[in-house]
């Protein structure tokens, strides 16, 4: 495989209806928005769907959801230490950061891709690792609505054991989604970077199938099938290392256009010598 040699730039569009497409736990877990009232998705969120989407294409992960497990390790800790070869470089004569950095982006594709901290209680080790992937925060074009309901829960937890025929009183919660938004984000690979990690032009191709398919295996109570939508990835690939164009030139060429409104037949507008290629959401 050949190590990325060319700067990339993309942006995705997506839809969300009736859906809470990234809750904030500081805000009673109401949708996210900013002062002005549009919706957001943090950039945590976005690279959380893309590691899954990566793991369900039978990539390997390091920063796997608990629930995703996929290797029986409970912690990224526990992970990294039933590294063997890992661990050679990680302590006495033969710690080596420079190895221990080139082996953990081998193993693992989000740490190639997003970078890594490798810091834990009780290690030698304190490395950080620069990806060459970079997420931008998903903002909804407009303000967004929110509706909030209650909802109850009409079963017992748990049996009452002095009266097992007793009904315990109904939990109260509320429960909060988006009505419409379309939100954009951005992101762009460093072929610099990739080239400290090994990153890999087949590897950009894989971030690019999972930003496509994004929200394929991604459902929940707050996020049901069909309510979050990739509607158009676009993609930009430049002819250089350094790029013919700034990322913020690039992905201006679409906002710009998307401060008219967005349809699916939306096209950026063209810089020279830079083409951008247009994907369909799954």
């Amino acid at each position: 495989m050949s190590v990325l040699d060319r700067k990339i730039d993309f942006a995705v569009v997506l839809t969300v209806r009736n859906a809470n497409p990234n809750g904030d736990p500081l805000n009673g877990n109401r949708p996210r928005q900013n002062y002005d009232g549009h919706g957001e998705i943090s950039d945590v969120c976005i690279k959380r769907k893309i590691r899954n989407r990566l793991q369900d294409m039978g990539e390997s992960i390091l920063v796997q959801s608990d629930e995703r497990r996929d290797d029986g390790y409970r912690s990224i800790k526990d992970r990294v230490d039933g590294n063997e070869e890992l661990q050679k470089y990680a302590k006495g004569k033969t710690k080596d950061n420079i190895l221990y950095s080139k082996i953990a982006c081998e193993s693992w594709m989000d740490v190639r891709s997003f970078g890594q901290v490798f810091a834990f209680s009780g290690s030698e080790v304190s490395i950080g690792i620069r990806g060459p992937v970079s997420i931008h925060t998903a903002v909804s074009l407009d303000p967004i609505d929110i509706s909030t309901m209650q909802i109850t829960k009409s079963v017992n937890s748990t049996t009452n054991t002095k009266d097992p025929d007793k009904k315990t009183s109904d939990t109260m919660g509320l429960k909060h989604r988006v009505d419409y938004g379309v939100y954009v984000f951005y992101g762009s690979i460093n072929p610099q970077l990739a080239e400290k990690t090994g990153f890999t032009y087949e590897d950009a191709e894989k971030i690019k199938q999972a930003l496509i398919t994004l929200f394929a295996n991604d459902t929940s109570s707050a996020r049901p099938d069909g309510s979050m939508e990739v509607n158009k990835v676009y993609w930009w690939e430049h002819n250089s290392k350094l790029g013919q164009y700034s990322s913020a030139k690039v992905h201006r060429t679409l906002g710009d256009v998307l401060k008219e409104g967005y349809s699916d037949t939306l096209i950026p507008n063209k810089l020279e010598g830079l083409d951008v290629e247009v994907y369909e959401g799954l």
